[in-house]
């Protein structure tokens, strides 16, 4: 399966693509930073990173789109920035009938590191590692790419093929899904109805 992660921003905007195969073993295809300029009015920046996004869809050809969902922060001109070019990926994305997947920064992390609250740093060594590359990926917007990729692959079924979807599964992983599992309160229709 091949993923397009995208970490959406206006000034900086890191996408990576991976190769995951069904055994979850992961490989580097491609990684960069789309930029824009701070002083560029809005609607151009948005088409310079539109066009690059799909420019990369129409060069690797992926599978599927992930991409990091917007979260309250304080800042709301950077809230606005993230889901504006979330818009854009998302459009790229269905004119070519690709499934997009939307990560929370815990979601990812979790995955790539068995650990919801990890930092930058521990995801960073984690993409290193699993895409066994000599040196992490810099800046860390393009590290976070990576790793929105990885986590989308590890975590669609068509990763793990007809086969169990959790083989090959570390141990920090299988222990999350266990506990994320034993939270999960079954409804029942009576209560649906109140």
């Amino acid at each position: 399966m091949r993923v397009l992660g995208i970490d959406p921003g206006l000034t900086r905007c890191g996408v990576g693509i991976v190769d995951v195969a069904r055994d979850r073993r992961a490989t580097l295809v491609h990684v960069s930073v789309l930029r824009t300029p701070v002083d560029d009015p809005l609607e151009r920046r948005l088409l310079a990173l539109g066009d690059g996004i799909e420019a990369l869809l129409d060069e690797h050809r992926p599978d599927a789109v992930a991409i990091e969902r917007v979260f309250a922060q304080n800042n709301v001109r950077t809230v606005m920035g993230i889901a504006q070019i979330s818009g854009v990926a998302l459009v790229a994305a269905a004119r070519r009938s690709l499934p997009v997947g939307m990560h929370t920064p815990s979601e990812v992390k979790a995955a790539v590191t068995g650990y919801g609250a990890a930092d930058k740093r521990q995801v960073t060594a984690m993409i290193q590692r699993v895409l066994r590359l000599d040196a992490p990926p810099t800046p860390a917007d393009a590290a976070d790419a990576l790793a929105l990729a990885v986590c989308h692959a590890w975590r669609a079924p068509l990763a793990a093929g007809p086969s169990s979807a959790t083989e090959g599964e570390t141990p920090a992983q299988r222990a999350w899904r266990a506990a994320e599992a034993s939270t999960r309160t079954p409804v029942r229709a009576s209560r649906l109805t109140r």
